[in-house]
């Protein structure tokens, strides 16, 4: 099974997202490489490292844009930043960044609220490429009168347009918004925990694993998280009916914000 191959190979683990997304991605990636079935493209990619990496960005289809889910921010900036000012330093994780979008959103939210200096972020994916893309900074200029709409309906407190400069055929943002972030190949299949956090943030992707992948992860945050630490999800996403449910109580349930429970 090819995706059974990648995770011997490569040790990329495939093998408990849903079977529903990854078909649709498989199927996807068969036409855009040229391959005539699942064996094929199986067999190239295990004699070709390339044609893995490939691969790889079809099945990690990145789905984001800046401060999507607008009212998401601002439920952080009523319900969780108040608390968060009072530490002395901060660690957030941003766990399957992707392509960036959310760090420079959740950057800028935290320099509006005076907290991103004192913060330590993780911004970690699997996708090498994805990352790299989010260390440039460079997004689509077309992309920009959408992200602009979402940053003021959730909360945003200067003109958008300050934090990028049009460059390089596309939107070049504030690098030093990037001063106390660290960019990291992680995943929530196989690595563990490598930090104690204030805020864990992993949006919209959750979506894509079985329950027995969702119950790991949420361990993973809950393992991470300080003690009455935050946990934020997508708008599609629970952990109410998880192994790990009655550990964390809502704070902003219609926009998936958590703070585990004392032990």
């Amino acid at each position: 099974m090819l995706i059974e191959a990648v995770y011997l190979q490569y040790n990329y683990d495939f093998r408990d997202y849903t079977g529903a997304s990854q078909k649709r991605r498989v199927l996807h990636a068969l036409r855009e490489m040229d391959c005539d079935s699942i064996s094929a493209l199986q067999a190239r990619v295990m004699h070709d490292p390339a044609a893995f990496s490939q691969l790889l960005q079809y099945l990690t289809i990145p789905v984001t844009e800046m401060f999507r889910d607008p009212s998401f921010y601002a439920a952080l900036r009523e319900h969780v930043v108040p608390v968060l000012r009072t530490y002395p330093s901060l660690k957030i994780w941003i766990a399957g960044c992707s392509t960036g979008q959310e760090v420079y959103s959740m950057a800028i939210m935290l320099r509006e609220e005076g907290l991103l200096e004192r913060a330590i972020v993780y911004a970690t994916d699997i996708n090498p490429q994805s990352l790299e893309t989010a260390r440039r900074g460079v997004f689509p200029l077309e992309q920009m009168q959408l992200y602009t709409g979402n940053y003021q309906a959730a909360g945003g407190k200067r003109a958008f347009s300050d934090y990028y400069t049009a460059a390089y055929g596309g939107a070049l943002f504030d690098k030093t918004l990037m001063d106390n972030v660290t960019f990291a190949d992680h995943s929530l299949s196989t690595d563990s925990v490598f930090a104690e956090t204030h805020l864990v943030s992993c949006r919209n992707v959750m979506i894509y694993f079985n329950k027995r992948l969702q119950d790991r992860v949420f361990g993973l945050f809950h393992e991470s998280l300080c003690h009455r630490g935050y946990l934020a999800l997508g708008s599609k996403e629970s952990i109410e009916f998880s192994a790990f449910g009655e550990r964390f109580e809502p704070v902003a349930k219609r926009d998936r914000v958590y703070r585990k429970l004392a032990p």
